[in-house]
Formats: C-alpha cells, structure tokens, sequence
C-alpha cells in the first residue's frame, strides 16, 4: 500500500466516499505524496511522453502561432506569455527560439511559467538556462496585460466530476473502499438534472464527465484576454463536442494502470471537454477546435520536417517518424485537438480556419 492510499483510505473511513475529482487532485497534488510534486515524469524513463519530447518542430510550431498572434495584436511592446503545466521547459525552449525570427517579439515578451511541482521547475531552470521566468503556482498570480497563453496537455490533469444515470436519475460517482480495494459506487440521488448544462439525452448507464476546475480556469483566460487583450492556445486530446463516456485513465511506466491503483504513483487524466472550454470562456471567442495534424500540417510542419532532414540526413528518419507521430490520424493528428481563446477583436487565428472557426 502506497502512503497516500493509506491516507485516502483513512479519510473514506472517517468522513465517507470521496469524489472522483477530490481522489485526483489528492493522488496529483498531495504536498508530500502528489504524483506531480515528487518527481519527473516525461521521457522513457518516466511515465509519458508529450509532443514537445517528440519532436522540436511542435514547440518551434507553436512559437511561430504565438509571433503571429502577437502580431495580429498590435505587437504591443510588452506582454505576458504564459505557459500552463511547461513539464521540463522543452516546448518554452523551442517556441523561444523560433520566435528569434522576430527580435521584437522576443524582446517584448514576459514570461510566466504556471507550475506547482518543485521537481518540474528545477527541470525547466535547467532548460532555460538565464532566461528571467516568474514562477506560479495558479494563473491567478499572472499580472494583468496582454497576454498570450500556451496550454499543451495541462487540462486533461485537471480534476473531473462523475456522475451516473440509474433508473432516470443522475447520481454523482463517489470513490469508496470495498473489501479493502478503492471502487467506484453511486452516491445519493442528485436534485434535478445536472447543473452543468446537458450533455444530450441519456439513457441508463451512461457518465457524464465536469471538470470545475477547467471550466473556471477557461473563464479566467476568457476574461484575461477580453480585457487586456490576447489569446490562449489550448492542444490536448478529446471530442470536439460534449458527450457521454468514462475517460479516467491512468498510465504508469507507458503503459496502461488501474485508476484507482496506487494513488500518487500513476498519471491520472480525462479527456478535455473542449465545447465545455469554449462556453466558459465567454465573451472571449473560442477559434478551433481542429485536429492537432491539420493544425501543425497548415502551419508548415512537413515543410520544416524536410528541412530539419535535409540539414542533417543521418537523422531523416527520425525526423520523418516523429512527423508523423504528430499528425497522423492514427498516431496524435486526430485524437488531439487545438483551440485558440482570443479578445473578440482579433481575427481567426493561425491554422484554425473560419470553416472551423468562431463558436
């Protein structure tokens, strides 16, 4: 038993089953015993990998959006720009240098690294090398300015509420002990339907999925960005649109683990709710979502794939099959998704067409 199932199972006992989204943010943030304060966890010898380790055409990708965007916004002279979640620095880096194509940009730009992990920040000190960063451990500490957001794989550890429809009415799942085993039970009947909004009609059995925590989160961005100018670039995996379906997963060493097995020791995730995202940021105007490939592709990524391989042939195949594990719809390209949250007074954005685009 791992210290922080002791502690969970010591809290069910005393105060009773605890929530889905209470069970993730304790087995995540827990100050001693969290999965994301105590330790790394990208690269081969963690537990993922994300497209930034990928590859360094994401980041540089990304970096082009964001000079572009700052352009559309006037170019002001100085702004915040913000990473959520930054992992070890990897894709900041790449977006950094990509961006020294324009002096100006990079001049200009403030940067904000949002992170609670004391592990994770060290890592980005290192990657950054003598870059000035202002830490935080919540978005609510940025100053107020313009602003750019970049938001790569950051919501869907944000914590979600489950709740299950039985003989027509909703109940919240909660997380109990039964025979000693963390598991999932109905809890009491809820008063009405969700107050969440609806999510289509259900029949018996089916979940729904919230997330509070994201929900708020895209209407601070929204009200950020509407006031003082901006956009957020959110890329992350999910539907497009809301719907019905347990997606709490959990991974460990790459490969699949119980969700609720050895709390604090596995990544726990769901999948974005992105038309959730897009309502809550309101009157911010949601561009996208697109799928990730159709993204990078109309941003010139095959274009730099050639290049990068071209520049060093003893690596074209690398950079070939990182290419593709970024856009294929079989790999990354479809199942990740991109949405741009921008000030009502900015046109479409980068990559996201107006086929695609205002919600």
């Amino acid at each position: 038993m791992t210290p922080l199932a002791a502690l969970l199972r010591e809290r069910i006992r005393t105060k009773g089953p605890i929530s889905v989204a209470e069970y993730m943010a304790t087995a995540l943030g827990d100050p001693d015993h969290g999965y994301y304060r105590k330790k790394d966890p990208l690269g081969a010898a963690g537990d993922f990998i994300t497209a930034p380790e990928i590859s360094q055409m994401f980041g540089e990708i990304v970096g082009l959006w964001c000079v572009a965007t700052w352009q559309t916004m006037g170019a002001p002279r100085r702004f915040n720009l913000v990473e959520l979640g930054p992992g070890r620095g990897t894709l900041m880096a790449d977006l950094l240098r990509a961006a020294r194509l324009v002096p100006e940009f990079e001049r200009a730009a403030r940067l904000h690294l949002v992170e609670t992990s004391p592990a994770l920040r060290k890592a980005q000190r290192k990657t950054l090398g003598e870059r000035r960063v202002r830490w935080h451990d919540e978005f609510a500490q940025v100053p107020r300015a313009p602003t750019l957001v970049v938001a790569n794989e950051f919501f869907d550890a944000l914590p979600i509420r489950q709740f299950i429809f039985l003989d027509g009415i909703w109940r919240e799942r909660l997380i109990d002990c039964v025979q000693d085993e963390f598991a999932l039970v109905a809890g009491p009947p809820l008063l009405g339907d969700l107050p969440w909004g609806c999510h289509g009609a259900a029949t018996d059995g089916a979940i729904a999925e919230v997330c509070p925590a994201a929900r708020s989160l895209a209407a601070a961005i929204g009200q950020l960005v509407t006031q003082n100018g901006g956009a957020a670039l959110i890329i992350d995996y999910g539907p497009t649109r809301s719907g019905y379906g347990d997606s709490l997963q959990a991974v460990r060493g790459h490969r699949y683990h119980p969700p609720l097995a050895d709390p604090g020791e596995a990544d726990l995730t769901a999948h974005v709710d992105f038309q959730a995202l897009a309502e809550a940021a309101a009157p911010a105007v949601a561009h996208g979502p697109v799928a990730q490939g159709l993204w990078l592709r109309r941003l010139g990524i095959e274009m730099r794939a050639a290049a990068l391989a071209q520049a060093n042939p003893s690596k074209a195949g690398e950079v070939a099959l990182a290419c593709r594990r970024l856009i294929a719809p079989s790999e990354m390209g479809t199942l990740f998704k991109v949405l741009a949250i921008a000030a009502p007074n900015l046109p479409t954005l980068p990559g996201i067409a107006d086929e695609e685009g205002r919600r």
